[in-house]
């Protein structure tokens, strides 16, 4: 005779309400103030979940903050233009486009601070930037899977020689990220992936 299949009760309305407004509230301090403007005193407050029940779901502020930041960055599909330049200048749009603008973008210089003394949020600052990454790979393996390029070169340079001086224009410099930028960033990067 089969061992009965234990039912699973249905989540509870209450809980799910509560962790939805935690974590709206969670979200809506990282856009405000940064890592610094969060803590668990505040989510309380602002989102009227007691302390003791943000810590029942939450252990640690950092559990938090790595649960709001999941919620962050949208997911993008590989573009499909039919060439490696033209699906590397889209994705690289799309992110010059989102950092002046985008939540993650403004929270993601005080996450990599944190990161630096926090394990926690070394791994959100790890996922946000693989999530950001990893769009960008799948495009230039398929180039290289198409012979446009060599099979030996290593897709974190190309990424890094495009998302570097993106980044240093946002955060930096604070130069504009206009189109014209965006494909020298990408032309450069394809030739210098290219053997000379």
């Amino acid at each position: 005779m089969r061992p009965r299949k234990k039912k699973i009760p249905p989540p509870d309305e209450r809980v799910l309400r509560s962790k939805k407004a935690v974590l709206a509230a969670t979200y809506a301090l990282l856009s405000e103030g940064g890592l610094g403007g969060v803590s668990v005193d505040e989510v309380a407050k602002r989102s009227g979940v007691a302390k003791t029940t943000i810590y029942r779901h939450w252990p640690s502020r950092s559990a938090l903050v790595l649960d709001a930041c999941a919620k962050m960055a949208s997911r993008l599909d590989p573009p499909e233009t039919g060439s490696l330049r033209g699906d590397l200048e889209f994705l690289a749009a799309y992110v010059a486009g989102r950092l002046p603008t985008a939540l993650w973008a403004s929270v993601l210089p005080s996450i990599i601070d944190a990161a630096e003394r926090d394990p926690q949020l070394a791994a959100v600052q790890a996922r946000i930037h693989s999530e950001m990454r990893n769009v960008f790979r799948l495009v230039i393996e398929r180039a290289q899977q198409r012979g446009e390029i060599s099979r030996s070169v290593d897709s974190a340079e190309i990424i890094a020689a495009i998302l570097g001086p993106l980044f240093y224009r946002r955060w930096f410099s604070r130069e504009p990220l206009n189109e014209q930028f965006v494909k020298g960033v990408v032309a450069r990067a394809i030739a210098a992936s290219r053997p000379s």
